[in-house]
């Protein structure tokens, strides 16, 4: 079977937030509890590196993701027969803790290698609406296994950073024209956080390349078939860093004072429609 072992080092990338959402569990008052991440992370056993996730990093991956759920919550409560695209998933679980419509259908996309993986460790089983795509999330070949009756919600959290800017805009750009409305949800670093992001442990011993930079969310306005920025929010400003211990409680002020480093990770969402 598929493991951790025959995964390049930008798809290993997707046990840094399983380990962290994992170790999450373990906390008297979580941010999330993700039992899924830590049945996962049990059936991978010992295929996992030793890399324990730092409390800072565990905190901000925790609260990446629970903004990003409840965007994905309050999407689907507004679109109940929506189609959920959730690109770059790795071993994710956000299909089980969000509240998913009987309506509505989820699509989790990965890389041949990291879908063979999943089916192996992940306990959610396909059926009706709930799929796994095992594709390239460059090649617009997969968007046909999709429907575009509908709304349609793309999620790409810890993904874009790692393509390079020509294919970010024309993923974005297929799947503007190719669905009748929607919304983007997403994360993105600042020039800044991707040359800082070389220098994080984990993704050192990784050995993964950040490619892609945005300095001003609304840039992705100018890109074709049309997106408009609805939300563009710091990660320094999103609520729970207080609840750190005092040393990193007082880096994370210091950080938040200074609009350069405010800009280096931020969520944003969007909405897109086709041309004309």
């Amino acid at each position: 079977m598929s493991g951790p072992g025959q995964l390049t080092p930008e798809q290993a990338t997707l046990l840094i937030p399983l380990v962290a959402k994992a170790s999450q569990n373990t906390w008297r008052d979580p941010i999330l509890r993700d039992e899924t991440a830590a049945q996962v992370l049990r059936r991978l056993g010992r295929a996992v590196p030793a890399r324990p996730a730092l409390r800072g990093d565990a905190f901000g991956l925790a609260l990446r993701a629970r903004a990003l759920d409840e965007w994905t919550a309050a999407f689907l409560a507004r679109h109940p027969a929506a189609t959920v695209l959730h690109l770059g998933c790795g071993l994710d679980g956000r299909v089980d803790p969000v509240p998913v419509p009987p309506g509505a259908r989820w699509f989790d996309l990965d890389l041949p290698e990291v879908i063979a993986l999943r089916r192996t460790v992940y306990p959610r089983h396909e059926g009706p609406g709930y799929r796994m795509i095992a594709a390239s999330v460059t090649e617009g070949g997969w968007l046909r296994e999709v429907p575009q009756d509908g709304p349609v919600l793309v999620i790409a959290e810890g993904l874009l950073m790692y393509l390079p800017e020509p294919e970010v805009r024309a993923l974005l750009t297929r799947l503007g024209e190719m669905f009748p409305g929607g919304e983007l949800v997403c994360d993105a670093l600042s020039g800044l956080g991707v040359r800082l992001g070389g220098w994080h442990p984990a993704l050192r011993a990784s050995g993964a390349t950040l490619r892609w930079g945005l300095e001003d969310p609304r840039e992705v306005e100018t890109w074709p078939p049309g997106f408009h920025l609805l939300d563009d929010v710091s990660l320094l400003d999103l609520p729970g860093f207080a609840r750190l211990p005092r040393v990193e409680r007082a880096a994370w002020r210091v950080l938040r004072r200074v609009p350069l480093l405010r800009r280096v990770h931020r969520l944003l969402r969007y909405r897109f429609q086709p041309l004309g």
